[in-house]
């Protein structure tokens, strides 16, 4: 902690310095989204768009997160654990592509009721298949 009232004034102007840019980056991020100039690739939104937005929000949350949060006087473990973090967001983003591209999703249309008394399953059918009543054991 500053204990000197130069150190306060320092701590201050930082603060003020951090808010301006925190200003500039949204307006910027503003124009990114709004005006057309600032539109990259093709008209709308496209891939090139989505990583300058995602550049421009990390620039905004580092300095949050240095500065208001004083991280940038911490080390070690702290570290460790955004870096933890980050690596389990961007699996979990990674999980979620994956499923967007799931190839038992072509497969996902057949109909399976349980007969919970007998414990035998009855496939109803598929659209690929015409509807049948075969039953079979559950492995329970």
């Amino acid at each position: 902690m500053a204990s000197s009232p130069e150190e306060i004034r320092k701590h201050i102007n930082t603060y003020w310095k951090v808010g301006a840019a925190l200003c500039v980056f949204t307006c910027i991020t503003l124009a990114l989204g709004i005006w057309h100039p600032f539109d990259f690739g093709f008209p709308g939104v496209d891939t090139i768009d989505i990583v300058v937005g995602l550049l421009v929000a990390t620039i905004k949350t580092s300095l949050v997160m240095l500065i208001f949060m004083h991280l940038n006087h911490e080390r070690g473990l702290i570290y460790k654990t955004l870096l933890f973090t980050v690596a389990f967001a961007i699996s979990l983003m990674g999980l979620s592509l994956f499923a967007k591209a799931d190839p038992i999703k072509a497969h996902s249309d057949v109909t399976v009721k349980v007969d919970r008394e007998g414990e035998k399953e009855r496939i109803i059918g598929s659209a690929n298949q015409p509807h049948s009543d075969s039953t079979k054991e559950s492995s329970h």
